[in-house]
């Protein structure tokens, strides 16, 4: 679950992190009533969204009164915000965060994630803070630093000491910088994060070491361990039909193509998108049942898949183990008559109760095309696109 940049500070806090002063606005009275009462000379007006890039795109901007930062405000809130993140139909700002300004030295770069190459959590941190650690990675990867921690021992502080020496922070800061990498470190162990980055970790000119930026997503498995964060869950950041597909148990993304895919096992979704690229065409969404799905799931699976309005063209890929082929059939004719289908779909079945699978949509009356192999699937699900 991701969550925005003022509530990520807030749990910072919560461990000892070092974070700005500032509070989130849902509005220009509010924007300024915070901006009076905090009394800041100069401010930040930051746009809250579940994206990086605002900056390069209009979303964060410098107040040096509380003119400006109404004005500001004013520009921000309601803007369709378009980063590299978003896409080109950006995401529409709904609040801004208004932070102290700060008189900064030196911008780094300090994150904590998993490496599933290694299984071990890893620290990375670089001197090109403000920068896209991706393109960092890609043009001077040398400048990335990276150590590995035993997940046995957790974060040693001789380890984060390296990290500051690496980082050539200045001598009076290391012990700063020391407790600040370790403190995020504890943040992301005791939240269940898959991600903590901060991007810029700034020095400041009286001699702080603070988060100017945080970006934190909580892994949706360890969420009933916080139910606290939990309401940190902004729906107005979801995409509407993957938010409507977590009400009823499943796994779907919003993709880029124009076939829709519904699979069972998420390993098999990946091989079917594969080889529907392979064939020349693009999934437009992953979309797992699972392995107990029901035909009420089936149903709603076929019915948001259908919302979207990209998908010319529906495969059906599945092998049937704990979820048996007639009842998926079954789910599907049900589906296809209530939402009054007029899109190709085709079905590959095996496993149990294949055949009688296919017997039942032989009978349904509906023009399905049923494939034998996932290479004559993908091949007849793109076929249908040319027609």
């Amino acid at each position: 679950m991701k969550i925005h940049e003022y509530q990520g500070k807030t749990l910072l806090k919560q461990v000892g992190v070092e974070v700005p002063v500032g509070e989130v606005a849902n509005s220009v009275d509010e924007a300024v009533a915070i901006a009076e009462r905090l009394e800041f000379n100069v401010a930040v007006v930051k746009a809250q969204i579940h994206a990086g890039g605002r900056g390069k795109g209009g979303g964060v901007k410098l107040a040096k009164s509380q003119g400006e930062i109404k004005n500001i405000a004013n520009s921000i809130i309601g803007m369709t915000l378009v980063t590299h993140q978003t896409g080109p139909e950006g995401k529409l700002v709904q609040k801004v965060l208004i932070e102290e300004g700060m008189d900064i030295v030196k911008e780094l770069y300090a994150s904590v994630l998993i490496d599933r190459g290694t299984s071990r959590i890893v620290f990375m941190a670089s001197e090109e803070g403000g920068m896209d650690i991706e393109e960092v990675a890609e043009k001077t990867p040398e400048k990335i630093i990276k150590e590995y921690i035993d997940p046995s021992l957790g974060m040693q502080v001789f380890q984060a000491r390296k990290i500051a020496f690496k980082l050539n922070i200045p001598a009076k800061l290391v012990n700063s910088a020391t407790k600040f990498f370790m403190g995020l470190y504890s943040a992301f162990m005791k939240f269940d994060c898959s991600l903590v980055e901060i991007n810029p970790m700034v020095l400041t000119g009286d001699n702080r070491v603070l988060a100017l930026d945080c970006k934190m997503d909580i892994d949706d498995n360890a969420l009933y361990r916080h139910k606290d964060i939990l309401e940190y869950r902004d729906i107005t950041e979801e995409d509407p039909l993957e938010l409507e597909a977590s009400k009823h148990s499943l796994n779907y993304i919003k993709l880029d193509g124009s076939i829709g895919c519904m699979v069972n096992g998420a390993g098999l979704a990946m091989a079917t998108m594969d080889i529907i690229k392979y064939y020349g065409a693009e999934p437009a969404n992953f979309l797992d049942v699972g392995g107990g799905a029901n035909e009420e799931m089936i149903e709603n699976a076929f019915r948001i898949l259908l919302s979207d309005k990209s998908v010319k063209s529906v495969l059906i890929n599945i092998f049937g183990g704990i979820l048996r082929c007639d009842t998926l059939a079954s789910g599907i004719v049900l589906a296809a008559k209530k939402t009054h289908l007029n899109l190709p779909v085709v079905i590959r079945l095996e496993g149990t109760n294949a055949e009688a699978g296919a017997k039942i949509l032989e009978r349904s009356g509906l023009k399905f095309v049923v494939a034998h192999g996932m290479g004559d699937a993908a091949q007849k699900v793109v076929e249908t696109l040319k027609n």
